[in-house]
Parts: structure tokens; C-alpha cells; sequence
């Protein structure tokens, strides 16, 4: 018996291990990444988002020292990354994009940021009911492949990020176009063809 049970206490001590090593340093392996196929979203790839769009936000703000005044959104999709929102000057805008840049992992970044202060807390909320509908609106719509797509609302600008054929990303614009309080489409998407799910270029494209 001690023979048998050794040997697979060692296999979940082994993979303890392999997991924490994946979380402590996702930005240094490849461990989400698990499918050559760009349309799949595993969990360790949106892990990997997350933590990119932490770190991302992090150095902007120790290079800035601080970000009083400002209300900075950071997002991330297969590493191509959203800066929104809103800062004091352009001086300000021009480095948080150089410092998102600066960063290995991340592969392009789309600078949006707009100068000004900071909108209302109500404004956020109402971001936020946007963001609810047009996912909504994504999820019901059998044509716009939703789980390809992150939905990102600011100041009822919404934007639209993810790897899709162009006729996807065309139909998840006219879907996002019926949502009521929508002020402007920003699209960021890897386009891809869908037979040899080749990518071209990132590219942001206001609607």
C-alpha cells in the first residue's frame, strides 16, 4: 500500500507545484496557452489577461506616481492591449502608452485615453448597464460568437476587442449599434481568416 500511495502523493505535490508556478509567473511561461487555435479562449490564457492588465496598470502608475486625477482602464486580449479612459494632459497619455509598450509580453497597444478629468461615479454605472447589454445582445445573437469577443464600456464609448473573421466583427458592430445609450463603436480586433485562422495585423477601427 505504501508503495501505491507515495507515488501519487507525489504526482499532486507535482502538480501544486506546476499550477502555483503558473500563477506566480504567467507573464514568464506559457502556460496558458494551451491551443494553437486563436479563437480559443482558455482559462489560462484569460488568466493571463488578467494578471497582463494588472501589471500593465501598476507600472503606469508607479511611473507616474500615482494616478490622482485619473481614471485609467486597462484591457487585455491575447496580449494586445486597451488603454481608456480619462488623464490630465497629453504628456501623461503619451506615458502610459510608452510604459504599456515597454512591456515583453504585451504585442500592441491602443491608445484611447482621453484628457480630461475623470467621469462621475454615475457615468461608470451607466458604462457598466451598457457593457451588461451588449453582451446580452452578443450572447442572444446566434451569429456574433460572443464567447470571441470582451466588451469593454467608457464613457459610453464601447469597444470591441477579441479575434474574429471580419464578418463576425461586422455583425457584433450592427448588434452593439442597437444597444440604447451607445455613443460610439471603437473596434480593436485581430482579424482572421477562417479557413487557415491566419492572423493579420491588430488594428482599431472607430465606427
Amino acid at each position: 500500500m505504501l508503495f501505491q500511495t507515495t507515488p501519487k502523493r507525489h504526482t499532486i505535490e507535482q502538480l501544486w507545484l506546476a499550477l502555483s508556478l503558473c500563477l506566480l509567473f504567467p507573464l514568464l511561461s506559457s502556460c496558458g496557452t494551451l491551443s494553437k487555435d486563436p479563437r480559443v479562449r482558455t482559462p489560462g490564457t484569460i488568466l493571463d489577461d488578467q494578471m497582463l492588465e494588472t501589471v500593465v496598470k501598476r507600472k503606469i502608475s508607479k511611473s507616474l506616481g500615482g494616478l490622482k486625477g485619473a481614471h485609467l482602464v486597462v484591457v487585455s486580449y491575447n496580449d494586445v492591449v486597451l488603454l481608456a479612459g480619462q488623464v490630465a494632459s497629453a504628456a501623461i497619455k503619451d506615458r502610459a502608452e510608452q510604459v504599456a509598450s515597454s512591456m515583453e509580453q504585451v504585442r500592441r497597444v491602443h491608445n484611447e485615453l482621453q484628457i480630461g478629468g475623470p467621469i462621475s461615479y454615475v457615468a461608470r454605472t451607466n458604462d457598466s448597464w451598457i457593457t451588461t447589454k451588449v453582451k446580452s445582445k452578443l450572447l442572444a445573437d446566434k451569429h456574433s460568437h460572443a464567447n470571441q469577443i470582451k466588451v469593454v464600456t467608457e464613457n459610453s464609448v464601447v469597444y470591441l476587442l477579441g479575434t474574429v473573421p471580419r464578418s463576425d466583427a461586422a455583425q457584433a458592430v450592427e448588434v452593439t449599434k442597437s444597444v440604447y445609450g451607445v455613443q460610439k463603436i471603437v473596434k480593436v480586433f485581430e482579424y482572421m481568416d477562417t479557413e487557415s485562422v491566419a492572423l493579420t495585423a491588430p488594428e482599431k477601427e472607430p465606427t
